[in-house]
């Protein structure tokens, strides 16, 4: 087969956790023998997020008093698809992997006059008590939103139109390659008289990940993240997990658009769109939610 794997950016770093790469590194080891097996036996396309990666950096950037001005938040994307990327390959080929894996630096189009730059929703960096964040908010001009128990930036998350480096990306999964793209959802860019430009924003993954996945002519489109399963009512007492369920059913499903949101409405999309399936599950679980077997599996019946 065929398939697309979101690795969520919250997966490498659980909530609570110091965000150092030994952690992050650990993570993925764990997972690496599972998306390991699946490479092997398939074409695979892995995206990851870059949630909490992007927003230390972006951190460490306005808190550096050598810059005349932070980087922006393309670039950093950027920087994330590397070291994210060389992370995912030598995990991979730790695990056994016996084909080769590639990391491409991959530009994803928006629209400028999306209105999702006017109303930031993705969260990014690490989480604050609230009166740490208003005060963060205060002091860089920031965006904060309240996440759980405690408070994280959001930053603007403009709708994937086209992702540039697909053509590069079906040429090594024809020679076999496993392909590490459009990490981050991609590096966020628009077009204009001059040329490409990258703009403040973070692509959301699972929307680029539909998008490349229905564009490659995927079987399967997998969300891997830190939770078991899609839940509804999600940390009440009467929590209950999604096993399988249909595109439909899912539409009227009223979840946070920071965290599972986009995840059920990435499964729907690429599902009604190709007559695949889709399926959203933990990164331990890998095997099991590629067979069908473990997590919330999006797709028609009968």
């Amino acid at each position: 087969m065929r398939i697309v794997i979101a690795l969520g950016g919250n997966a490498l770093l659980r909530r609570g956790e110091r965000p150092d790469a030994d952690v992050q590194i650990a993570h993925l080891a764990a997972a690496a023998p599972g998306l390991a097996k699946v490479a092997e036996e398939n074409e695979v396309v892995i995206v990851h997020g870059n949630g909490p990666q992007v927003g230390l950096l972006a951190l460490e950037s306005f808190t550096d008093t050598s810059l005349s001005k932070p980087y922006p938040l393309s670039d950093l994307v950027a920087e994330t698809q590397g070291v994210i990327g060389y992370w995912v390959q030598q995990a991979l080929t730790n695990a056994g992997l016996g084909r080769r894996a590639v990391t491409l630096v991959t530009q994803t189009v928006v629209d400028a006059h999306d209105p999702a730059f006017n109303v930031p929703t993705k969260y990014v960096g690490s989480s604050y008590p609230e009166e740490r964040a208003r005060e963060l908010a205060l002091s860089s001009g920031w965006s904060v939103r309240q996440d759980g128990t405690e408070w994280r930036r959001v930053v603007p998350s403009p709708a994937p139109q086209r992702v540039l480096e697909l053509d590069a990306a079906e040429l090594l999964l024809r020679n076999g390659v496993t392909v590490i793209l459009a990490g981050g959802g991609g590096v966020p860019v628009v077009e204009g008289p001059t040329g490409l430009r990258g703009v403040e924003a973070v692509v959301d993954k699972d929307a680029t990940a539909a998008l490349i996945a229905i564009e490659l002519r995927a079987d399967l489109l997998v969300m891997l993240t830190d939770v078991s399963a899609v839940y509804l009512d999600y940390g009440a007492p009467a929590q209950r997990p999604l096993g399988q369920v249909d595109p439909r059913t899912i539409a009227s499903l009223n979840l946070p658009p920071g965290s599972m949101g986009p995840k059920i409405t990435a499964a729907r999309h690429f599902v009604e769109s190709t007559g695949g399936r889709a399926a959203i599950g933990s990164l331990d679980d890998t095997t099991a939610v590629v067979a069908g077997t473990a997590g919330t599996q999006v797709g028609f019946v009968g």
